[in-house]
C-alpha cells in the first residue's frame, strides 16, 4: 500500500482540511475585485499546484469546488449514519492512505459530487466557460428564456478528468484502484442523467416541446454508491501478457475458477485490504462509544457487543396545528417521552 497516494488523485473534497466557512463569497462587485476574490478562494482550497493553476483560470470554479466539498461530505455522512464508520472527518487523512472499502467510497462520492456540482454550475450560469448542455435543437438563448437549461455533464466530465490529471500508473496497484473508484463515481452521475421535456403552446397544448438533460438528485447517486460499497470487490494485481501491463483482478464469479481471474466491472467499487472494525478509537475513527442507535435495528452491531445505555428524555414538538384565516398556521406545543439508546464505552 502506498504511504501517500498521488495528490492529484486524492478526493480533495473529503479530506476535512478545507476552511469552508472562511471562504469569501463572490459578490456583485466589479470584475477586478471579483477576480481577486476568486483567486483567494483557489488558494484556500487543499489543491495541488497544478489544480490551483487550473482553478485560477476558471472563474466560478472555486465556489463550485466548495459546493462539491459540502455535497460530498453531507451525502457520505447521511449514507453511513447507521454504520460503525459514520464518515466523520476525524481520521479521514489516515483513512485515505489505506485501501479499505471506506476509502473506495470516499473516492467515488468525491468525484461524483464534483461531477454533479460542475454540471449544475454550468446550467445555473455560475461558470464563465460553460453554459447549458448542447442538446440537439436547443439553442442556449431559448433555453435561458424558457428556463430549461440542461445540466452540462459533457463539459463537467471532460473538465474533471483534466482537473484530476488521471494517468495509468504502471504497476502501482493503489493508484489504479483509486482511479477505478473515481471513475465509478463519475459513471454513477452519468447513469442518473435523464431527459426532461416541457410543453409550450396555447392553453397548455404541446404544440412546441422542448427537451433537455437533467441530473438525478444527489441523494439517488449517494444511495447507488452505498449499494456499490455494500458489494465492493477485493482486488489484486495480475499481469496481462497480451497488453503488456498489470491489471486489476477480483475473485472468481459464480463459484468457478477460470484460467484468468476476472477483472472487476466498471461499476464495482474495489478495495485491496480489509477494513478495521471501527469499534474502538483509532487513527481512522473515534469508535462507536456514545453513538445513538436503534434497539430493534443496529445497536448490537454498532455497539460491538459492549451493550448500550437507555435514557429517557422529554422532547417538545408542534402539535394540533390548524390553518387560521387567512394566511398562517397556529400550533400548540406538546411534550412526549423519548427513549434514547447509546453505545457503552
Amino acid at each position: 500500500v502506498l504511504p501517500n497516494p498521488p495528490l492529484s488523485l486524492l478526493p480533495f473534497s473529503l479530506t476535512g482540511k478545507e476552511a469552508l466557512t472562511h471562504l469569501p463569497s463572490l459578490g456583485p462587485s466589479g470584475g477586478s475585485a471579483q477576480g481577486r476574490v476568486h483567486v483567494k478562494q483557489c488558494e484556500l482550497l487543499q489543491l495541488s499546484r497544478r489544480q490551483k493553476r487550473l482553478c485560477r483560470r476558471e472563474p466560478g470554479l472555486a465556489e463550485t469546488l466548495r459546493d462539491s466539498i459540502r455535497l460530498g461530505i453531507l451525502e457520505c455522512q447521511f449514507q453511513f449514519r447507521s454504520e460503525r464508520w459514520n464518515c466523520s472527518l476525524e481520521g479521514r487523512t489516515s483513512l485515505l492512505k489505506r485501501g479499505f472499502k471506506e476509502t473506495a467510497f470516499l473516492f467515488a462520492v468525491s468525484s461524483a459530487a464534483l461531477t454533479h456540482s460542475l454540471a449544475r454550475a454550468c446550467s445555473a450560469g455560475r461558470m464563465e466557460r460553460c453554459t447549458c448542455d448542447d442538446s440537439p435543437g436547443l439553442e442556449n438563448r431559448k433555453a435561458w428564456q424558457w428556463g430549461v437549461c440542461g445540466d452540462n455533464l459533457k463539459y463537467s466530465t471532460k473538465f474533471l478528468k483534466k482537473f484530476l490529471g488521471q494517468k495509468r500508473i504502471g504497476k502501482d496497484l493503489r493508484a489504479r484502484v483509486d482511479i477505478h473508484n473515481t471513475n465509478v463515481g463519475i459513471k454513477a452521475v452519468k447513469n442518473g442523467l435523464k431527459t426532461t421535456c416541457k410543453c409550450h403552446g396555447v392553453s397548455g397544448s404541446c404544440a412546441v416541446r422542448t427537451c433537455w438533460k437533467q441530473l438525478s438528485p444527489f441523494h439517488e447517486i449517494g444511495r447507488l454508491l452505498k449499494l456499490r460499497y455494500d458489494d465492493a470487490v477485493k482486488v489484486f494485481s495480475t499481469s496481462n501478457d497480451a497488453v503488456g501491463h498489470s491489471e486489476l483482478a477480483g475473485p472468481p464469479r459464480h463459484g468457478h475458477a477460470p484460467r484468468h481471474p476476472p477483472a472487476p466491472r466498471a461499476t464495482d467499487l474495489v478495495y485491496v485490504e480489509d477494513s478495521p472494525s471501527f469499534c474502538r478509537p483509532s487513527k481512522y475513527s473515534l469508535g462507536t462509544a456514545g453513538r445513538t442507535c436503534s434497539r430493534e435495528g443496529n445497536c448490537d452491531s454498532m455497539c460491538c457487543g459492549r451493550g448500550y445505555n437507555t435514557q429517557s428524555r422529554l422532547v417538545t414538538f408542534s402539535c394540533h396545528c390548524q390553518v387560521q384565516w387567512c394566511c398562517y398556521v397556529e400550533c400548540q406545543q406538546c411534550m412526549q417521552e423519548e427513549v434514547v439508546y447509546s453505545c457503552k464505552q
